[in-house]
């Protein structure tokens, strides 16, 4: 009798002890796997009853794929799926070794054409320790100090006198110019037998420009007018506003 109660205690340990040293496989384990120098990365997600798994793979072409014929065995687990690749379906069989925090897996296709080694760790497993805490701001800076005022226009009020060749003739002019401001107003004399008014007058910095009508065999053209303003003369670069026509010109105070 004694005997018998030996060998029933005996079965049933046998019969209990894989299912209560199974590995806990539950929740979603992260990895990823190489193909053709690729990494795919892959998560499995696991539910344990039992001796018994299910769940899902994802991020295989058929995605998610469903686990079939999943079992735990102590700290081995396998199941397979079925993925789609190129129009065929195959089916990936996948065998695994439980450890404290990651699993080794080897899987292929069930006709051994193809297979590769995966690890995967639960996730969670890997998030990065907490930072340290930012250290305090450094003082601001002292604000920049304040742009220079702009410097004042040049006052370019009085008469420029100077002259510019026209067709091998030097030709005097004088600039009867005043300024307000920016602004420029003035006249013109030795383009024709009246002083002529400047139009639009405005000095930016030591640009000068304006434009003006002068009258020449019978026709009336608009000049234009650019000159470089310095303390004792202005050279100018004028000419029509079409460009068929231009000419250079110094005037001095």
């Amino acid at each position: 009798m004694r005997v018998v109660l030996g060998l029933m205690g005996l079965a049933v340990a046998l019969l209990v002890s894989p299912a209560a040293n199974a590995a806990d496989v539950n929740g979603t384990w992260k990895g990823a796997f190489d193909f053709n120098g690729n990494s795919v990365p892959l998560a499995l997600n696991l539910k344990v009853a039992g001796g018994e798994v299910t769940g899902t793979v994802e991020g295989l072409p058929t995605t998610p794929a469903e686990i079939h014929e999943g079992k735990i065995d102590g700290d081995n687990v396998t199941f397979w799926v079925n993925s789609d690749y190129q129009g065929t379906t195959y089916k990936l069989v996948y065998k695994g070794k439980v450890a404290a925090d990651h699993i080794d897996f080897e899987f292929g296709t069930d006709d051994g054409s193809w297979g590769t080694t995966m690890t995967v760790k639960k996730d969670g497993a890997n998030a990065a320790p907490a930072a340290e805490p930012a250290p305090a701001p450094a003082p601001a800076p002292a604000p920049a100090p304040a742009p220079a005022p702009a410097p004042a226009p040049h006052d370019l009020t009085g008469s420029w006198k100077g002259n510019f060749d026209l067709n091998g003739t030097s030709m005097p002019i004088t600039f009867n110019l005043k300024s307000a401001g920016a602004a420029v107003t003035g006249t013109a004399e030795g383009m024709g037998a009246a002083p002529i008014e400047i139009h639009d007058g405005k000095v930016d910095g030591e640009t000068l420009t304006f434009w003006l009508n002068a009258d020449y065999q019978g026709q009336t053209y608009q000049l234009n007018y650019k000159g470089k303003v310095t303390p004792s003369q202005i050279d100018f670069d004028f000419g029509t506003a079409d460009g068929g026509w231009s000419a250079n010109l110094t005037v001095k105070k």
